[in-house]
């Protein structure tokens, strides 16, 4: 799938993740300005061009999509730099009696797909401990949650279908709202997994096997 979204002969080898947590650094397909996608390793956790310093970056992993071309922290990148987020697992968390239980929510048979999402470059002003440092962050655009992930979370991220791709990527900024949406439950499933993904130091393939059932 890499392949077709990013329109490169060669699929980029990237190491498998399992649980990536906000100020990690994550693969971002965007546009290259001449007509194809590029996949480059950004640090999720928006940073607006306009910031004076990194410490809201953990507050901006997400941006609602109903207010994202208003909103001064995004409406910037949601007019110039949109951008795409592969994966093939997201977590969410529902309270069930005295633990927020974990869930792994995807597609049926594992299958990837991607995140609509926002970019931005900042850079650090002068007086800054790493003044001149240029960092490239990212924001995941989310909706209302569709009927199967519901009973979870009532939101759930942009899923952009395949066909969407270069509305999101390089269309008009109202070509682009009619991407914000949930995506059709049908094909899509999730299960319990186990606590320890609420552990950002946890990052192996234990993190996604289905939780036992116990008597």
């Amino acid at each position: 799938m890499l392949r077709t979204l990013i329109n490169f002969s060669v699929t980029p080898n990237l190491e498998p993740r399992f649980n990536i947590a906000p100020t990690q650094m994550a693969p971002v397909v965007r546009a290259d300005g001449e007509g194809g996608r590029k996949i480059d390793m950004l640090r999720w956790g928006l940073i607006p061009s306009w910031s004076k310093d990194m410490a809201g970056a953990s507050r901006l992993i997400n941006a609602r999509g109903e207010t994202v071309a208003q909103k001064p922290s995004f409406r910037n990148a949601y007019q110039e730099r949109r951008c795409l987020i592969p994966v093939d697992g997201f977590y969410e968390w529902r309270k069930e009696g005295y633990i927020k239980q974990p869930f792994r929510i995807g597609f049926q048979g594992g299958k990837p797909f991607v995140f609509a999402g926002l970019w931005e470059t900042w850079t650090a002003p002068d007086g800054a401990d790493n003044a001149g440092e240029t960092i490239e962050t990212y924001t995941i655009v989310t909706t209302d949650a569709n009927t199967k992930i519901a009973p979870i979370h009532h939101r759930m991220p942009v899923i952009v279908d395949p066909a969407d791709f270069d509305r999101w990527l390089t269309g008009t900024p109202a070509e682009a709202a009619n991407v914000i949406r949930a995506f059709p439950a049908d094909d899509m499933a999730f299960y319990r997994v186990s606590t320890r993904v609420n552990n950002v130091r946890n990052d192996d393939a234990e993190c996604i096997v289905p939780l036992a059932k116990t008597a």
